[in-house]
């Protein structure tokens, strides 16, 4: 790349020159990234800021939090409430949204976000992330919960940064995917790939092998022809991989191909999945999306999901649009 592009000059020229973004997105956007910096910060200090270990507290879902969860979910919300663009947030540690101090005239928009998603890996120093997705506020005064219930396809803005060997920032508005890297001696996200695409076939899958035996059929089917090898209908070799980190697992795909799956097991029947749609999978989809990928609950496209409630569960095969719409066939078959 000839010249360095930082973050802020991409969305200035995805506001002016491509008409994609508002301006008040715009400086959501930066707002964001601009926490995704502290969080990054926290994460690499680990031990020595005394932010390892567990919060001894559960979350809304029943989860035994760490200390990094509670921290990037106020690093997020602090940063955030300040500014005249947000209406309300909701994130995957709180039960209910958290509408901004009317300091300015109501913002525009609705931010939802997993501020650590993969933090059991936190204390093994594994790759680990936030999610974000952004919707436009319906008209009307005053912001409620049901504000926030809307398809994936109406999200406006989506992304995560990655916490690994190098802090990257992966973010779409709707006119495909870009990356950053964050330049920490500049303190900037300088753009390192536009119009990321993912490969339509793939010979990598990330699955938790482990719950093979709960699994339904058509998984179990796919994975099998799979594991055969040249041998087996599939004619060719398959590597698995698996980080236990959504964020590290997409990235992965985004950068090479793959398909990912977390789908309903036989342990928890009444639950339609582990993942959760508005923080994880709705956000994560449309990047796959927009990258030329799937994004499927193993019967129907996920963003055509209409939300029943605010941290609602559901199944998530993503990636590689060939391999999505074969595991996706398994299912409809069956």
């Amino acid at each position: 790349m000839s010249s360095k592009i930082s973050l802020t000059r991409y969305l200035v020229e995805q506001q002016r020159v491509d008409g994609h973004i508002p301006a008040q997105l715009r400086l959501l956007l930066e707002v964001v990234a601009r926490a995704c910096k502290s969080i990054s910060r926290s994460v690499n200090k680990g031990a020595l800021g005394g932010v390892l270990g567990s919060a001894e507290s559960e979350n809304v879902q029943g989860e035994m939090q760490k200390m990094l969860d509670i921290i990037a979910n106020e690093v997020l919300i602090e940063a955030n409430e300040w500014g005249g663009h947000l209406a309300a947030m909701a994130s995957e540690e709180m039960e209910g949204i958290y509408v901004v101090p009317n300091r300015y005239p109501q913002g525009e928009y609705l931010l939802l976000f997993d501020p650590l998603d993969g933090s059991s890996n936190i204390d093994v120093n594994v790759s680990i992330g936030t999610i974000f997705s952004v919707l436009k506020k319906p008209e009307g005064a005053g912001v409620s919960e049901q504000d926030f219930l809307q398809a994936g396809c109406k999200q406006v803005a989506a992304g995560y940064c990655v916490y690994g060997p190098q802090t990257t920032l992966v973010l779409t508005v709707g006119d495909g995917v870009a990356m950053f890297t964050l330049d920490r001696e500049q303190g900037s996200f300088i753009l390192t790939q536009e119009n990321v695409k993912v490969p339509e076939d793939t010979k990598e899958f990330a699955i938790n092998m482990s719950n093979m035996r709960h699994w339904d059929a058509p998984i179990k089917r796919y994975v099998d022809e799979c594991l055969a090898g040249v041998e087996g209908p599939r004619g060719k070799d398959f590597n698995m991989r698996w980080i236990a980190s959504m964020v590290a697992d997409v990235h992965r795909i985004l950068t090479r191909g793959g398909i990912f799956m977390y789908p309903w097991d036989k342990r928890e029947p009444d639950k339609p999945g582990k993942l959760r749609l508005m923080y994880e999978a709705n956000p994560m989809g449309w990047l796959i999306e927009q990258a030329g990928g799937a994004a499927t609950n193993a019967r129907t496209r996920i963003l055509d999901i209409q939300p029943e409630k605010l941290h609602q569960r559901v199944s998530v095969v993503l990636g590689s649009k060939n391999e999505v719409e074969r595991v996706t066939r398994y299912h409809n078959e069956a």
